[in-house]
């Protein structure tokens, strides 16, 4: 199986064809339980490497710095792999260009604000509460898209974000109800919505630089957020903390971190994968289900207790999240349906 590469759409159709309808069924089931277990797996070892208390490491920074170093050599290693045994992947060539690396210098720093306010966000609240502290991703893309791109949207979809927005401010209220609730978590959150939605937007524009390669593009952020994170290391006084840290020379410390590498690494991956096998319409339901069994097991897990109105919160996020998802998909059907000015002129001038 190739590492997200490129192949014949034509070829795939027919392969599908082909195949067995309990084989295509089997295939997609595991590779959507591959996203789910991929992704909440990383989820709560990242809050464990943030804020566990029998860690005790008070450094978020260091922690995605790492795991930026790991992505980086992990596609450093499997490109240097395809290069040595041609045939065994489907890999593109990494050498670093610093023309290259300049160009992607702006997206780049949106990159490390995405995944560092996520990180921020996942350390000062619960994993219960990570999804709808994050769930604003949809309404910024409606609003950067309108603002940067003068892109409009339809009613059903503005009304879908108006949901999400309700679950938010509701999920707010009932953790402050609660007394669980984290302001600057909260804030991380919302910052790391905007964030997604901005490397989203900037992704397209960049793609151009690394020959449309997802992969290349990846390398070179994580290669770019290395090096902008050292001088946020020192001037934030992590190294000092990470110095004074008694499980510095832990086995047990360096390879949760490095694990928490790799599932970063794989989150990528799998997400591709996914939308290989179904669509970018059934990724987006996916991951609507997974962030909803993520919540329910994150309760279960800390042995929380949530009210009703809590959960309401979360239904309501979800909701609004497929209700947008189902808008956007109708209306880009709207848009493939609708015939071309050009083919009808031209079809009238031969009658």
């Amino acid at each position: 199986m190739a590492l997200m590469g490129t192949s014949d759409p034509s070829g795939e159709a027919e392969a599908s064809h082909e195949k067995p309808f309990v084989l295509r069924a089997l295939q997609i089931a595991l590779v959507v339980s591959l996203y789910w277990v991929t992704s909440i797996s990383m989820v709560f070892l990242n809050k464990y490497l943030l804020d566990s208390p029998s860690l005790r490491l008070d450094t978020p920074i260091f922690v995605t710095f790492y795991q930026c170093l790991v992505t980086a050599l992990l596609c450093k290693g499997l490109s240097s792999l395809a290069t040595c045994c041609p045939g065994t992947m489907d890999f593109p060539t990494l050498r670093l260009d610093l023309r290259v690396a300049r160009s992607i210098l702006p997206l780049s720093v949106v990159f490390i604000g995405m995944i560092t306010f996520n990180n921020l966000c996942l350390k000062y609240v619960g994993v219960a509460f990570y999804n709808v502290g994050r769930s604003l991703t949809t309404v910024f893309n409606v609003l950067l898209s309108y603002l940067l791109l003068k892109q409009t949207t339809s009613f059903y979809a503005l009304l879908a974000c108006s949901i999400i927005i309700g679950g938010f401010w509701l999920g707010v209220d009932q953790e402050g109800a609660e007394g669980t609730l984290s302001w600057t978590g909260t804030l991380f959150g919302v910052l790391a919505s905007l964030c997604v939605s901005l490397n989203a937007i900037y992704t397209k524009k960049v793609l151009p630089a690394v020959d449309g390669s997802i992969w290349r593009l990846t390398f070179y952020n994580n290669v770019n957020a290395c090096v902008l994170f050292l001088p946020l290391l020192l001037l934030l006084g992590e190294l000092p903390a990470l110095y004074n840290f008694p499980q510095l020379g832990s086995a047990h410390f360096w390879g949760m971190m490095t694990l928490g590498g790799l599932f970063g690494f794989a989150i990528g991956y799998v997400t591709g994968l996914q939308i290989k096998f179904t669509s970018p319409l059934t990724h987006n339901v996916s991951g609507t289900a997974k962030a909803c069994a993520q919540t329910v097991l994150a309760v279960l897990y800390y042995e929380e207790t949530k009210s009703f109105l809590w959960w309401m919160s979360n239904m309501m996020v979800l909701g609004g999240s497929s209700a947008y998802t189902w808008a956007r998909g109708w209306e880009m059907k709207k848009i493939q349906e609708e015939p071309r000015p050009k083919e009808e002129e031209k079809s009238n001038v031969e009658v």
